[in-house]
């Protein structure tokens, strides 16, 4: 029996009803390091125009406006938006949040001396077109930065255990990818120099079942993932907290410290 294409517009508009529910804003504030740690690697200059591809809530949109640059952020969950801008006017920063999707930027060639994605743009279900909208709208000379969770890091554990229980759409490309350097070498060609870097996030939460609470309130992916497992949503909530379990650093009972890795990559656009 033959297989169906992949209707990637349709993957889109069920990842945009994933990202919108929950409150990714929840689990983004716990990696707003992971943001400042790109910013500062990729240089970000006062005075020149940053674009925050899949803001979410603004953390790298933030990171860099703290840094004096001149900040757009677009992202396609308008909450999410909200609440980026919710953050800005605190700060009493002059980001300019706006709706827009990874996979068709709203701006002309050109346009940014930097763009910049921190777990975000490796979410496009077309990886080659999210990768050439990167490209496109930094000027010749300027800054790609990227931060994306590695296949044999937990977030990428995670994402398996969640696939066992509950499938992608056959054919789709892992997001994980992007933190593979090949990946980006074969998305981005020879149009990024690159320079890349594997760095560690650790997640922190008084317990395993903590992490799943969370994770299950907040964190999109998850929240449909036990949604869709139907009867198996509490085998599914098992694994998730074992798989915290045996991922914790630490060895006495009690708070757990999960480290995940994620790949820092920094790019000349030539």
């Amino acid at each position: 029996m033959a297989i169906a294409p992949l209707d990637l517009a349709e993957v889109k508009t069920r990842q945009q009803s994933t990202w919108a529910s929950g409150d990714y804003s929840a689990i983004g504030a716990l990696v707003v390091p992971v943001a400042e740690a790109l910013a500062d690697a990729a240089d970000l200059r006062a005075g020149t125009t940053v674009l925050d591809v899949a803001s979410g809530s603004g953390n790298a949109a933030l990171a860099a406006a703290r840094l004096g640059a001149v900040v757009t952020g677009i992202d396609y969950v308008p909450a999410l938006l909200d609440r980026g801008r919710e953050r800005a006017a605190a700060e009493r920063l002059g980001i300019d949040f706006r709706h827009g999707d990874a996979e068709d930027i709203p701006f002309p060639d050109e346009s940014f001396d930097a763009a910049v994605s921190v777990l975000g743009s490796m979410f496009a279900p077309d990886h080659r077109r999210a990768a050439a909208e990167l490209v496109r709208v930094t000027r010749p000379g300027g800054t790609i930065a990227l931060a994306s969770w590695t296949p044999d890091g937990f977030v990428g554990a995670m994402f398996r255990t969640i696939a066992s229980r509950v499938p992608p759409p056959a054919g789709l490309a892992s997001p994980t990818l992007w933190g593979t350097e090949e990946h980006l070498d074969e998305l981005f060609g020879p149009e990024v120099a690159w320079t890349h870097k594997r760095r560690t996030f650790t997640f922190r939460f008084t317990s395993p079942e903590a992490f799943v609470e969370s994770f299950a309130e907040y964190y999109g992916p998850t929240v449909k993932a036990l949604e869709a497992a139907g009867s198996a949503r509490d085998a599914l909530a098992g694994e998730l907290r074992e798989l915290a379990h045996s991922w914790n650093r630490l060895e006495q009972p009690g708070p757990i410290a999960v480290p995940s890795a994620y790949l820092e990559s920094v790019g000349l656009r030539r």
